[in-house]
């Protein structure tokens, strides 16, 4: 079965057969049961470095990226998205804490940089979270 944990019986071609659904369903259970096992500082990191890769794509930091990658409305989002989630769980992210706070402001520096009329310090995206951002 090449179904993720996601998909409904419908989606895979042993849909239809008989039993398939159970076989899906007894996947789905078992993968539910590994993101219980999955820390959750472990979730969090994962989901802070997802949104800062996302962040840097839509900037066109990635490798490779021409300007036509460059999407500042949904870098924006991102950013932001990343800031609070930065904010929420600053006491739980230890040491990996400050390298996180630097990405983000890389980041934030970034959008700043790339905007034909940056916003106001402190207007930024995320800069609601993190306070004004400067070089």
């Amino acid at each position: 079965m090449t179904s993720n944990s996601y998909s409904s019986p419908g989606d895979s071609p042993e849909g239809d057969a008989v039993g398939a659904g159970d076989e899906q369903l007894q996947t789905g259970e078992s993968n539910v049961r590994d993101l219980a096992d999955i820390p959750s500082i472990e979730v969090i990191t994962k989901s802070i470095v997802m949104l800062m890769s996302a962040a840097a794509e839509k900037l066109g930091l990635a490798e490779g990226a021409g300007d036509d990658a460059v999407d500042l409305d949904e870098a924006r989002k991102l950013i932001t998205a990343l800031a609070g989630l930065v904010d929420a769980s600053k006491a739980d992210l230890g040491l990996h804490a400050a390298p996180v706070r630097d990405g983000l402001k890389g980041l934030q520096l970034a959008f700043r940089e790339k905007s034909a009329y940056p916003d106001a310090p402190g207007e930024g995206p995320g800069e609601k979270y993190t306070g004004p951002v400067r070089a």
